[in-house]
């Protein structure tokens, strides 16, 4: 019986990644914070709901950079005796808090908007224009720093996604001012309001989605467990897999760990090294635990993941 792994020589790639993800979203909530508290301000002298809901996505966007920032930077410190896959997971909680976030703001200004509709304020079409088109403004320059880093983190990837909302929440709002302007209908600004929490609703929903599968160790998108079996099964010597686990840590990686039943009179370390190999050539699974056997450890060759 033996057992072999694999790590990744990306630790370094991971660590310079995570500096220049630290750097877009310490930007970006540098320019987030400064708009906020102008749109809200804004939200209140002009009297806009769809404004203020604007401002509500503002200050998530705020809220989850910040998260986001710290997360990241948390995520860079090394294993340790405590933690001995270190803190990368932790920027997953970041994102699964930050999706929590937008359906609670999204679920407010879907009541307050509804409320609006059937008791209409008057809104100052004008201050929300100008004030829309700032948010407009920084969104986009916002979303164009975070682009970079949003395949590589799902952190970062979630941050994107909320400025992205914002940036098409300004939109609305801008053609709510426009359209108040000409017809003097203030039930605009609540129908905008309600269309942008909608919206966003679906996207928020996704993240969640994929930051639940990663917590609960599942396999990692793009993977299927069946076909890693049968290639391992297919090496030379290999007669059995099980105990084959394959999961995420942060998003953007893969882990597995299995033990392949040899048969007999075969030497443990080639079909183990064959193994390896195809794993991170065919699958781009760089970081494997291999247990070689002459016999099933006591399981019945089901697969777990």
């Amino acid at each position: 019986m033996g057992h072999d792994h694999s790590h990744s020589a990306a630790d370094g790639g991971h660590n310079h990644g995570a500096g220049a993800s630290s750097k877009r979203l310490a930007i970006a909530l540098g320019l987030t914070t400064i708009f906020l508290i102008a749109e809200i301000v804004g939200a209140f002298v002009f009297d806009s709901l769809a404004l203020l809901s604007d401002a509500a996505h503002m200050f998530t966007d705020s809220a989850a950079l910040a998260i986001a920032l710290v997360a990241v930077r948390i995520g860079q410190r090394p294993p340790d005796d405590k933690r001995t896959f270190g803190y990368r997971r932790f920027e997953i909680l970041a994102a699964a808090f930050n999706a929590i976030l937008l359906f609670v703001v999204a679920g407010y200004v879907l009541v307050e908007g509804i409320g609006r509709f059937f008791d209409p304020r008057p809104v100052e079409s004008v201050g929300m224009l100008i004030v829309a088109g700032l948010g407009l403004g920084i969104n986009l320059i916002s979303m164009r720093i975070l682009a970079g880093g949003k395949e590589a983190s799902l952190n970062v990837k979630g941050a994107y996604l909320e400025v992205w909302a914002d940036m098409l929440g300004s939109l609305g709002v801008m053609g709510a001012a426009v359209a108040i302007y000409f017809t003097g209908y203030f039930w605009i600004d609540p129908i905008v309001a309600i269309a942008i929490g909608l919206w966003v609703l679906p996207r928020t929903w996704i993240l969640l989605r994929d930051t639940i599968h990663i917590l609960l160790q599942g396999v990692p998108r793009g993977l299927d467990l069946q076909e890693i079996r049968s290639a391992l099964l297919e090496i030379e010597g290999v007669g059995n897999v099980h105990d084959l686990h394959l999961w995420s840590i942060a998003g953007h990686d893969a882990s597995l760990t299995a033990h392949i039943v040899l048969l007999d009179n075969v030497d443990t370390d080639a079909p183990r090294r064959l193994a390896i190999e195809m794993l991170e050539t065919r699958f781009n699974i760089s970081h494997a635990t291999i247990q070689t056997e002459t016999e099933p450890c006591g399981n019945d060759g089901n697969v777990h993941a």
